[in-house]
C-alpha cells in the first residue's frame, strides 16, 4: 500500500517562512514526478510547483522566486520552502506524485492527505 504523508504547515506572518515535507512509503519500484499543489477556500485546486524524476522544475507564476521545490530520491520525499509568504499564500496543501508499485508498474498518480498552511498577523 503506497501513502504520502505530509508534514510542515502551520500559521506564519506575513513575510516568514515555512517548509513542507511529503514522504512516500509502500513498495515503491520508483518514483516520477512529485508536486505539490494547492487549494484556497472558495477557490480550484491548483498547481504549485512539480519536480521530474530528472529535468527543469515548473513554478505557478504567482510563486516563482519565493518558493522552491527539491526532493530526495533516496528518502522518498519532495519537500517545498516556502519563503515571503503572503495571506494569498493560505490554502491546504496537497502532496502529489507519480508512483510505480506492484499494482501499477507503469504509475499511479497519487495524493497526500492535506497540510493547512494560514499566513495572517
Amino acid at each position: 500500500q503506497v501513502q504520502l504523508v505530509e508534514s510542515g504547515g502551520g500559521l506564519v506572518q506575513p513575510g516568514g517562512s515555512l517548509r513542507l515535507s511529503c514522504a512516500a512509503s509502500g513498495s515503491i519500484f520508483g518514483i516520477n514526478a512529485m508536486g505539490w499543489y494547492r487549494r484556497a477556500p472558495g477557490k480550484q485546486r491548483e498547481l504549485v510547483a512539480v519536480i521530474p524524476s530528472g529535468g527543469v522544475t515548473n513554478y505557478a507564476d504567482s510563486v516563482k522566486g519565493r518558493f522552491t521545490i527539491s526532493r530526495d530520491n533516496a528518502k522518498n520525499t519532495v519537500y517545498l520552502q516556502m519563503n515571503s509568504l503572503k495571506p494569498e499564500d493560505t490554502a491546504v496543501y496537497y502532496c502529489n506524485a507519480d508512483i510505480r508499485s506492484w499494482t501499477h508498474m507503469m504509475g499511479y498518480n497519487y495524493w497526500g492527505q492535506g497540510t493547512q498552511v494560514t499566513v495572517s498577523s
